[in-house]
C-alpha cells in the first residue's frame, strides 16, 4: 500500500504525517533539512531503541545524518520534572542550537516529554516526532500537546508546541505487543465516536480484522486526518479541539488512581469511551443502541469496557470524581465533561453533577 500523507494546516506552522510502512525512509531527506548541522539529535525510547537501532541509525547515516542519541526509560514515569531537566540538560551539553530539531523517538510519553523540552529549549526549537507504538501515531504525535505529569495528576505542566514533522511508520507496530496494539486503538475508534460516523461503521463493519495490514494503515490516516481538522481550527484547545478528550476526564482518573503499572492510557481510554456514552444515555441525551454498538466494538477488539475489567483498580468512585474535578477542560471549580448525543455526535458539557457522577461511577463499578 502506498504511503499516506495528511497535512496539519497551522499556515506557516503547517507539517507533514507520513503513514504507513518506509515512512522513515520517505521522510529521510525532509528530516536531513531539519537538521542544520549534519547531526540527529534524538530522545530515545529505551525499549524502541533495543527494538529498532540499527534501522534508525542507517536511515539517518543515509541522508548524510550523524545520528547522536539519548536513550531514556520509557513509561509515564519519564514525564516528571526529573525527567525534563535531564533531557534539557542533555540538549545544552551537545550545544543544541535553535535552529536543529530534537527528534522524539519511541511512544507517547516519549513524544509528550521531548515535545515540551524542545519548547523550553531555548524559548523554542523546532523536534521531530517518530512515534513507534499506535497510540502515538493517531493521537499524542500529531497536534503539538506536549508535557509532563505533576503529583496532582496527568499532563498538568505543558505546552502547546508543534512538530515540524511526523514520520508515523508502520512497520515499528510489527514488534509491538498485542495489547499495546489494542490500546493504540482506542483512540482511532475515539474519532469515530466524536464527529466521523463513517469511520465508526467502518471500523465496526471490519472488527477485529480493523487493527490488521492495509485495514489499519487506512484507520490510522483517518483518525491523523480527523484530528488534523479539529487542530487546524482550534489549535490552543479554546473550543471543539476539547471533544478530542471525549472519554478522557474518565480515563485520567483511573489512571491516577491506577496501581502503578498496572493501567495502560489505551485502556483506560477505551473504559471512558463507554462510560462517556453511557452517561449521555444516563442524562437522556444518546439513544441505548449508539451506546452498545460503541461497547460492542471496542469489546469485540479485546479491551475493556467495564470498570471492573480495567488493571489496577479496585476503583473508589469519590476519588475518581475528585480526579475528575482537576481536570484542564474545567473552569470555575465545575467538572467539564464531553458526552455524545449518539455515534459521531460529541460535545462538551459544562458543569457536570459530582454527586451524580460519583452515583454512576458506584453503579457502574458493581456492573
Amino acid at each position: 500500500m502506498t504511503l499516506q500523507t495528511v497535512t496539519v494546516d497551522l499556515g506557516a506552522r503547517s507539517y507533514d504525517v507520513l503513514i504507513g510502512g518506509g515512512a522513515l525512509e520517505a521522510g529521510a531527506d525532509e528530516l536531513a533539512t531539519l537538521c542544520p548541522r549534519g547531526r540527529a539529535l534524538i530522545a530515545a525510547d529505551a525499549a524502541a531503541l533495543n527494538l529498532h537501532r540499527a534501522r534508525l541509525e542507517s536511515v539517518l547515516k543515509g541522508a548524510g545524518l550523524t545520528p547522536v542519541i539519548h536513550a531514556i526509560e520509557g513509561g509515564e514515569g519519564a514525564k516528571s520534572w526529573a525527567g525534563l531537566q535531564s533531557l534539557v540538560d542533555w540538549m545544552l551539553d551537545q550545544g543544541m542550537e535553535r535552529g536543529e530539531a530534537l527528534i522524539a523517538f519511541g511512544g507517547g510519553t516519549l513524544g509528550d516529554l521531548a515535545g515540551f523540552a524542545a519548547s523550553v529549549m531555548k524559548r523554542g526549537c523546532n523536534f521531530v516526532q517518530i512515534p513507534t507504538t499506535l497510540l502515538a501515531q493517531v493521537d499524542s504525535s500529531v497536534g503539538g500537546k506536549t508535557g509532563i505529569n505533576t503529583s496532582q495528576g496527568k499532563n498538568l505542566a505543558g505546552a502547546f508546541h508543534q512538530p515540524s514533522l511526523v514520520l508515523a511508520d508502520t512497520g515499528f507496530l510489527a514488534t509491538l505487543p498485542d495489547r499495546e496494539l489494542r490500546a493504540g486503538y482506542a483512540e482511532i475508534v475515539k474519532a469515530g465516536l466524536i464527529a466521523d460516523r463513517a469511520l465508526f461503521e467502518r471500523l465496526e463493519a471490519l472488527g477485529p480484522k480493523a487493527l490488521e495490514g492495509d485495514a489499519l494503515t487506512q484507520a490510522i490516516a483517518g483518525a491523523v486526518a480527523f484530528k488534523a481538522r479539529i487542530v487546524a481550527g482550534d489549535e490552543h484547545e479554546r473550543g471543539a479541539r476539547a471533544l478530542l478528550n471525549l472519554g478522557h476526564t474518565f480515563a485520567h482518573a483511573f489512571e491516577a488512581e491506577a496501581k502503578k503499572g498496572a493501567l495502560i492510557h489505551g485502556e483506560a481510554v477505551a473504559a471512558g469511551l463507554i462510560l462517556a456514552m453511557r452517561y449521555s444515555v444516563r442524562l437522556g441525551v444518546c439513544p441505548q443502541g449508539d451506546a452498545d454498538r460503541a461497547e460492542a466494538h471496542i469489546a469485540a477488539t479485546g479491551l475493556p469496557v467495564r470498570i471492573a475489567d480495567l488493571p489496577g483498580g479496585p476503583f473508589d468512585a469519590a476519588r475518581l470524581v475528585a480526579r475528575m474535578g482537576s481536570d484542564k477542560k474545567n473552569t470555575g471549580g465545575a467538572i467539564t465533561l464531553v458526552l455524545a448525543r449518539g455515534v459521531g455526535e460529541a460535545y462538551i458539557w459544562p458543569g457536570a453533577d459530582r454527586d451524580d457522577l460519583e452515583r454512576f461511577l458506584r453503579e457502574e463499578s458493581g456492573r
